[in-house]
């Protein structure tokens, strides 16, 4: 499974006054798993970047007079995306905006939704921690996801963080391969194979218990969790 994490930074808010995209930052994930691919892109927005947006990303008009048109990235970039799920923090102001920039090219796309899924990681975060703060930052806090560089908002950098947070968001078991015999020595269960037996003659296994140290960076964890969703299970059952 391939998966974009992505983020966008703009000229504006609306793409009715004609704000551009004027940087775009995306990571992989393949089997919820960074992979160190990335693409970032800052783009020439052809237009005077809002005082109030340039106080959130930083990014000025002359920084922005030497790059690329949209025009002259949109392939490089719909490669890089292919036809993966897109995981995005508030999607539909980041898709109205890719949205808006094929709808002024020929023989693209009009909609990056028509090639990829979307997951809006704020409905997810939403869902899971109703009438919370659930902005990047607060999820950051929430999942002890370092965003101490976040000074101001950038689109590589946000994907970034974006990625753990959705990771750990999204963790826990994701499927119980019980059938998989990639590993000769275990055998698989169910109705038509055989289960292998241990040797009952084999040497004992070695217990190794947890030391202190290890089992109060344990307690420690399951504070957190039972502080991140309100309840631990693992922790309820140790008391």
């Amino acid at each position: 499974m391939r998966q974009i994490v992505l983020d966008t930074e703009t000229t504006g808010l609306e793409t009715s006054q004609d704000h551009r995209i004027i940087e775009i930052g995306c990571v992989e994930l393949v089997n919820r798993k960074l992979t160190g691919r990335h693409y970032h892109q800052y783009i020439n927005p052809q237009r005077e970047v809002d005082e109030g947006a340039m106080q959130v990303h930083g990014i000025s008009d002359e920084f922005l007079a030497d790059k690329p048109l949209f025009a002259d990235v949109v392939d490089d970039f719909l490669a890089f995306v292919g036809d993966s799920e897109l995981v995005i923090h508030n999607a539909p102001f980041d898709v109205g905006f890719i949205d808006h920039e094929l709808a002024k090219l020929p023989d693209q796309p009009k909609s990056i939704g028509n090639r990829c899924g979307i997951i809006d990681t704020l409905v997810l975060a939403r869902q899971k921690h109703p009438g919370q703060k659930n902005n990047l930052d607060a999820l950051c806090k929430r999942y002890a996801v370092d965003n101490s560089q976040r000074e101001l908002h950038g689109a590589l950098l946000d994907a970034e963080i974006l990625a753990d947070v959705y990771l750990l968001m999204t963790g826990g078991q994701v499927k119980l391969n019980i059938n998989d015999q990639t590993n000769p020595d275990v055998g698989a269960i169910s109705g038509d194979a055989s289960v292998r037996r241990l040797s009952a003659d084999r040497q004992p296994l070695k217990v190794i218990r947890a030391s202190q140290s290890e089992l109060a960076s344990h307690r420690k964890k399951l504070e957190a969790i039972k502080s991140a969703s309100g309840q631990c299970v693992w922790q309820d059952l140790s008391q």
